[in-house]
């Protein structure tokens, strides 16, 4: 393929322990995050972060890599100054999608059902402007059921691993992040808005992350590269891999991975 863009996910694949852009994820020194940046740049090929993170962060993230476009709260792709969203019928009005959310008694029917292995993900779930942010551990499946029982057209995303939380989810056996969305929004969806925006073919296009919401986003690129340490903090996500003949495996992980998925991919194996 001749690459022309990469979506890259942050937390759990470019980015290490602690969200560093210079260390693995056992807090090692690692600047192959960096390089994969940089070969990218050398290459011409547009860097797309995508993530649940809030709009103010990841335009951050983007400008400090030389970038202009950016993929935020798994719902809303930017580029320059034009906002694609990809909600669906929820639209930021009068209030913002995340307060339309909210007034719905959906965050608080889930709160109540899952009590004990599901909370907000404090602090990062304030200041929002579409999803509403929680960790815990649950069958996203059986959660949208209860939503769509309830009337609610919303979904819960996995977006992946996370390392905070409170005592109250420790007996849990591992944590992880689930976003809280319109039914409609998705990483996958923001990515195909953008690529029609910008008018790059599917082959065109390839993408590094590291959840179950990553790897939707298959469906829209050339080849989609899911970083080695995925399979360890999910031990299911394995088995959903050969949904897509597009999808390749990682030898490495976070930032090691990422360079290994850009190198191979610019040098064409």
């Amino acid at each position: 393929m001749s690459a022309r863009c990469l979506y890259l996910d942050l937390d759990g694949t470019l980015l290490g322990r602690g969200g560093s852009l210079l260390h693995d994820g056992e807090g090692g020194v690692a600047l192959e995050g960096v390089r994969a940046i940089q070969a990218c740049l050398r290459a011409d090929v547009e860097v797309v972060l995508m993530s649940g993170r809030r709009r103010a962060q990841v335009a951050e993230d983007a400008r400090l890599l030389g970038q202009r476009a950016f993929i935020f709260e798994c719902a809303c792709a930017v580029i320059e100054d034009d906002q694609l969203w990809v909600t669906g019928e929820m639209r930021p009005g009068e209030s913002s999608i995340y307060e339309q959310i909210e007034r719905s008694g959906a965050p608080a029917l889930l709160l109540e059902r899952y009590a004990g292995r599901l909370e907000h993900h404090d602090p990062w779930h304030r200041g929002r402007e579409v999803s509403h942010l929680f960790r815990g551990l649950l069958d996203t499946a059986e959660a949208d059921r209860l939503l769509e029982a309830h009337g609610h057209h919303l979904r819960m995303i996995d977006n992946g691993a996370v390392s905070h939380a409170s005592p109250a989810l420790a007996a849990l056996p591992y944590v992880r992040g689930y976003h809280l969305v319109p039914a409609a929004a998705s990483k996958a969806r923001a990515v195909a808005a953008h690529r029609r925006a910008r008018g790059y073919a599917r082959g065109d296009t390839f993408a590094v992350g590291d959840s179950r919401e990553d790897l939707g986003c298959a469906e829209h690129v050339d080849t989609f590269w899911l970083v080695a340490n995925a399979p360890a903090q999910d031990p299911e996500i394995e088995s959903r891999l050969a949904a897509h003949a597009n999808v390749r495996l990682c030898e490495s992980g976070f930032g090691r991975g990422v360079y290994e998925a850009v190198v191979s991919t610019l040098v064409g194996g």
